[in-house]
């Protein structure tokens, strides 16, 4: 008995030595090549979303942040200094081209005027008198030239004394709405004092600057679209209406100026405005989502064709982008099927299926 016991602990250690060897053996065999995720042979289909290369309408166009302005605008200065005796306008007003809005004492402006006109009526009928004298010969031709530059003179004293009584009273230049005025009635101002600003809003315009590189393809007439973070949703057609010969040279950009309608007055000068324009329409432009895209190093971008079942890695060279697509330059034609979701699991040749709804 005791010799049996003396055989069991070695066999006890030898069956565990070779158990543990073949658990050993069994770690370090090769996984199953249906575990490899990618690779081009008859490994598993990697699960992906796809999307159809097709074609688009697309404007080529050019993005900017602009100013509105006013198409006319004036702050009303008197040109001389006097006391405001009537204010003819309310603020915020429509004001019409030619009406007065603000106008001063002119009690001394009317005299003179009155006196001018005395003194004209008297050079008058002395040059009637001289001139009959002349012609029966009893005054020389000197006295008659007297007279009559008597005459001018007091003809120029008039208009002189009308031109001053004018300038008492501010007209409005245009049709537009009365700003808020900064004087009352009564109050004395000097000339060249800021009374009222005047606007007209019915047309508005818009400066925006655009890079240099783009001034051979800018000329008036250009539709453009202008948008308000003050009007959300809304979109206001404009059209370019001059292009500032000179060129900035600090920022290297041309400044262009728009007209647009406002006659809702919806918009108001001084507002932000973003500005896109139109530089070209190309009916037929092959594009793809931009989430098909895979950057690689050298800034080659690619992407994963769907062919029979497998992902083909084709480079392309894109173009211009907008709302989420991007245009196809080469590379891709329309009616295939590209991965737009799952690249990363991706080898070229890699077998694909596609996920339901894809």
């Amino acid at each position: 008995m005791p010799a049996r016991s003396r055989l069991i602990l070695p066999l006890s250690v030898a069956g565990l030595a070779v158990l543990a060897f073949l658990a050993w053996q069994a770690n370090r065999a090769p996984a199953p090549a249906a575990a490899s995720g990618g690779g081009g042979g008859g490994g598993a289909a990697v699960v992906v979303e796809v999307a159809e290369v097709r074609t688009m309408a697309l404007a080529e166009e050019a993005l900017a942040v602009g100013t509105l302005r006013s198409n006319e605008a004036v702050v009303l200065r008197p040109e001389v200094s006097g006391r405001i005796s009537a204010i003819r306008f309310e603020e915020g007003q429509m004001v019409r081209r030619g009406v007065p809005m603000v106008e001063l004492d002119a009690a001394i402006q009317r005299a003179e005027l009155q006196q001018a006109r005395a003194a004209l009526a008297l050079a008058e009928a002395d040059a009637r008198r001289t001139e009959d004298l002349f012609q029966r010969r009893f005054v020389s031709g000197s006295a008659r030239d007297e007279a009559v530059s008597r005459l001018q003179v007091a003809r120029a004293a008039l208009e002189l004394a009308t031109a001053r009584l004018a300038r008492m009273s501010l007209l409005a230049p245009f049709d537009g709405i009365a700003g808020i005025r900064q004087v009352s009635v009564g109050e004395y101002v000097k000339d060249g004092e800021a009374l009222v600003n005047l606007e007209d809003i019915s047309v508005l315009k818009v400066d925006f600057r655009l890079p240099e590189t783009l001034l051979p393809r800018l000329q008036p007439g250009q539709a453009l679209e202008v948008l308000s973070d003050a009007v959300p949703g809304e979109v206001f057609a404009a059209s370019v209406q001059a292009i500032d010969p000179l060129v900035d040279a600090q920022g290297r950009a041309v400044l262009v100026r728009a007209r647009l309608d406002n006659a809702a007055g919806q918009l108001r000068p001084g507002m932000f405005a973003r500005v896109r324009l139109i530089l070209a329409e190309r009916p037929a432009v092959t594009v793809i989502p931009e989430e098909a895209l895979v950057s690689t190093a050298g800034d080659v971008q690619l992407v994963y064709r769907v062919d029979d079942g497998r992902a083909r890695q084709v480079a392309v060279r894109t173009g211009l982008r907008r709302d989420g697509m991007v245009e196809v330059l080469d590379g891709l034609t329309a009616g295939e099927r590209v991965v737009s979701a799952g690249q990363l699991k991706l080898r070229d040749g890699a077998p694909v299926r596609v996920a339901a709804g894809g």
